[in-house]
This record gives C-alpha cells, sequence and structure tokens, in this order.
C-alpha cells in the first residue's frame, strides 16, 4: 500500500500487527491502541473507550506516533477526529483514514 493509499483510504482495514518491536530500555512495551473496525463501530462500549483515549490526546496535545497499514510511520499531535478519520498536526497536517491506520501510541514510549 502506498503512502497516497494509506492517507486516503483507498483499501480496506488494517492489518493488525504479528508482534511488537521490543523496547530498547527493558521495560515491558505498551500496548498499542487499535481502532474499531467498520462494523464493529456501534458496540457502545469499545466505541465509547476510543473516543475517551482520542479526547484525552488532544486535550494533552500528547505526542503520538501512528504507524499505518504499509509500515509508514506518522508522528505528531492529533488536532480532532470523527468517525472514520484523524486530523494529526506534525511536520504537515495530515488527514488519516481510520481504516489505514494499524496502531499508534505515545511518542516516546516503546523506546523510541
Amino acid at each position: 500500500m502506498n503512502t497516497h493509499a494509506a492517507l486516503t483510504g483507498i483499501e480496506n482495514g488494517p492489518k493488525l500487527p504479528a508482534s511488537l518491536p521490543a523496547p530498547r530500555n527493558g521495560r515491558k512495551a505498551p500496548l498499542p491502541f487499535h481502532f474499531t473496525h467498520h462494523g464493529m463501530e456501534d458496540e457502545g462500549g469499545q466505541r465509547q473507550a476510543e473516543l475517551f483515549y482520542l479526547q484525552k490526546q488532544i486535550q494533552s496535545q500528547t505526542p503520538m506516533v501512528i504507524v499505518l497499514a504499509d509500515g509508514e510511520h506518522v508522528e505528531g499531535c492529533i488536532e480532532w477526529y470523527d468517525r472514520r478519520t484523524l486530523k494529526v498536526r506534525g511536520r504537515d497536517k495530515v488527514l488519516i483514514y481510520k481504516s489505514a491506520i494499524k496502531y499508534m501510541y505515545k511518542l516516546g514510549e516503546n523506546g523510541l
């Protein structure tokens, strides 16, 4: 999947990682955040957890690393979200379809 396809959401849902990279500092690796898939978004509890997590990251302006389905990493702060997209402010402002996101984590975690 090329970057354009990931940012425009041309391809269908994300493929979850087989394993996460091990942290370099010997700490236990944090669990990355995964988005709900299409069709699962109506499940109240999981949807509410996603909304709470995103709102918390927006309010605290937490620098995030967003790993796309093609392996590309996007770094920046989440500015806003809706049901299907995130707007991320980093080097550039980008709009990312949630279906193109493999997982995300806070910058500085995972030994980075």
